[in-house]
C-alpha cells in the first residue's frame, strides 16, 4: 500500500534492506541517483517491470528532479 515518508523513515528502511526504484528517465537517473537505485522510468512502471523486484522486501519509489 503506497504512503508518504520522510527521510528518516527512508533511512530506516534501506537499513532493514528496501529497494530503491529512481522513476526518472534513463538520461536522468545517469546524472544524478541514490546509491544502489535501479532505474525503472515512470512510464515503463508496469506489472513486468515490478517483476524485477524482489516481492519479500519493500520498496521505495522516489523522483530525485534536481531542478
Amino acid at each position: 500500500m503506497p504512503q508518504n515518508i520522510d527521510r528518516q523513515q527512508v533511512q530506516r528502511l534501506i537499513k532493514q534492506g528496501a529497494q530503491l526504484v529512481e522513476v526518472l528517465p534513463e538520461k536522468q537517473y545517469q546524472l544524478v541517483h541514490l546509491p544502489e537505485a535501479i532505474n525503472i522510468p515512470l512510464q515503463s512502471l508496469d506489472r513486468k517491470a515490478a517483476a524485477k523486484l524482489q516481492k519479500n522486501r519493500p520498496v521505495i519509489v522516489y523522483c530525485y528532479d534536481y531542478q
